[in-house]
């Protein structure tokens, strides 16, 4: 995965909550595990992804691993620090493969799933565009989507079903990259010829992404789709995931 660029844009975006430097991007990438209660080991694994600065601890404060628990899901959990250092030193993709995706799979698991917050969302699909066949399932709650260049063109256009990308020019590497992932996410409109994963979709109403998560919902199954009110915040981030998770085609503990 090449560099992602520009880093000013992002802040200019409202990304970043005030944090004045970038978290060194180093390798392997630090990850927590939050095995499953269930009697059998389980074959299914949880990736949880933040956002921007979040570090993976604030899955655990915030209810995320307990909600999981508390639905008994025969699942594993792995929280990963897959921090903004990761996606402007352009490592994301390959370390998270490296350190996580393929591990899994020699520990057998068969099923690996992606859950991310707003970076964290860009980045599961961004590693299920780039790395096809891997990710049994996405989740994806406010996920940045990218600069609103290409969101806007899309809008125009009337929605992913109508909209054809433009010609990129040579040189312009980003709008490149994010036309690429609009170009996936446009897969969801044709679910018969659709190589990206089942993808569940969460915002709030008042979120600063909500335009752009609102084109790609518009061509989800609704019941793949929840909104709630409140914005860019872990409030509305918690509710919604406590309302996709009985949703999930995702095994449960044996009675």
């Amino acid at each position: 995965m090449k560099r992602f660029r520009p880093l000013a844009t992002i802040l200019a975006l409202g990304l970043l909550a005030g944090c004045a430097s970038l978290r060194s991007a180093d390798a392997p990438l630090y990850t927590l595990s939050d095995p499953s209660s269930c009697a059998l080991r389980p074959d299914t694994l949880l990736v949880l992804l933040p956002g921007v600065y979040s570090h993976p601890d604030e899955f655990q404060r915030e209810g995320f691993v307990r909600a999981v628990q508390d639905q008994r899901l025969a699942v594993d959990v792995l929280r990963v620090d897959a921090h903004l250092g990761y996606y402007e030193k352009g490592t994301f993709v390959e370390r998270l493969r490296q350190d996580v995706i393929a591990p899994a799979r020699a520990r057998g698991y068969r099923a690996i799933w992606l859950v991310g917050i707003s970076l964290g969302g860009f980045g599961g699909l961004v590693y299920a565009q780039e790395r096809p066949g891997e990710i049994a399932g996405l989740v994806a709650l406010a996920p940045y989507l990218g600069e609103p260049a290409v969101a806007e063109e899309v809008a125009k256009a009337g929605g992913l079903r109508q909209w054809q990308p433009a010609p990129v020019p040579p040189g312009n590497d980003r709008l490149r990259r994010e036309t690429a992932l609009w170009t996936a996410l446009q897969g969801y409109a044709s679910p018969a010829t659709n190589a990206m994963p089942p993808l569940w979709l969460g915002y709030g109403r008042a979120d600063r992404f909500a335009a752009p998560d609102g084109l790609l919902a518009a061509v989800l199954p609704a019941d793949h789709v929840r909104t709630t009110e409140g914005g860019h915040d872990w409030a509305p981030w918690r509710r919604l995931w406590t309302a996709l998770l009985p949703a999930l085609p995702l095994p449960r503990c044996a009675p």
